[in-house]
């Protein structure tokens, strides 16, 4: 059986103390690395204030830009300048505001090709990155893996019961039906090649299915989350349970 990865769980009084200590905690990692630091993000609002904050002086400042690689765990079936493209909210509210080299932005390819050959494009873009077909624990895809948790449990595109929960070869699927748009997923492979895994959760909305997924209730796509290195839950005290 894998041992379970270290776990540490952050309470922040609201939202703006949770993504200004995130904003931290990144840019620290980043600066405390040596090469290329890559960041697997996430769409939603919780995030969303994080990258804002990553786009302010005192933190873009600091943030060794030409070394930090920018991925996504999972991106909605629409164009890039989609209202619900996760790539579209990240360059509007971090990327379009900071230096970041395009090289160093891997986009999920939505447009001219479909849901299966952009996932198959991006699995390309991830071996390639990594430079290998097989993932090495001692050697993670990602140094941070950003993660959200909806109220069904899900996280990236891994909706509960959904056959994408049990692939364990490819690093990336479409996920088609789970939502009225089709999706392109990083699956746990992939997902959980990361030195740092952290789920950024704010809201009272999200307090139980936040308890259960800490706990390791494996019914939660969430719960299955199994990084190669360490565990973080960030939650505000509205989504935070008493554990």
């Amino acid at each position: 059986m894998m041992q379970a990865a270290p776990v540490e769980n952050m309470i922040f009084a609201d939202g703006e103390a949770l993504a200004r200590h995130a904003a931290e905690w990144l840019c620290g990692l980043a600066l405390a690395s040596d090469g290329r630091f890559a960041i697997c993000c996430s769409g939603g609002s919780t995030p969303k204030r994080l990258y804002e904050v990553l786009a302010e002086p005192p933190i873009a400042s600091r943030l060794p830009w030409h070394r930090v690689h920018w991925f996504w765990g999972d991106e909605r079936f629409v164009p890039p300048d989609h209202p619900d493209s996760n790539f579209g909210m990240t360059h509007a509210a971090l990327l379009g505001r900071v230096g970041v080299p395009n090289d160093n932005v891997h986009a999920i390819p939505t447009v001219g090709l479909s849901p299966q050959q952009a996932a198959a494009a991006y699995e390309t873009t991830l071996r390639g990155f990594y430079g290998g077909d097989r993932l090495a624990p001692a050697r993670p895809l990602f140094d941070v893996t950003l993660l959200g948790i909806g109220a069904d449990g899900h996280t990236a595109s891994l909706f509960p019961g959904h056959p994408a929960l049990d692939e364990r070869d490819h690093w990336t699927l479409a996920v088609i039906g789970a939502k009225s748009e089709a999706r392109i997923t990083l699956t746990y492979p992939a997902l959980d090649s990361s030195r740092h895994a952290a789920f950024l959760v704010t809201g009272a909305g999200k307090r139980d299915v936040v308890a259960r997924a800490r706990a390791g209730d494996r019914t939660l796509p969430a719960g299955r989350v199994r990084p190669v290195g360490e565990l973080h839950w960030f939650a505000d005290r509205a989504a935070a349970s008493e554990q």
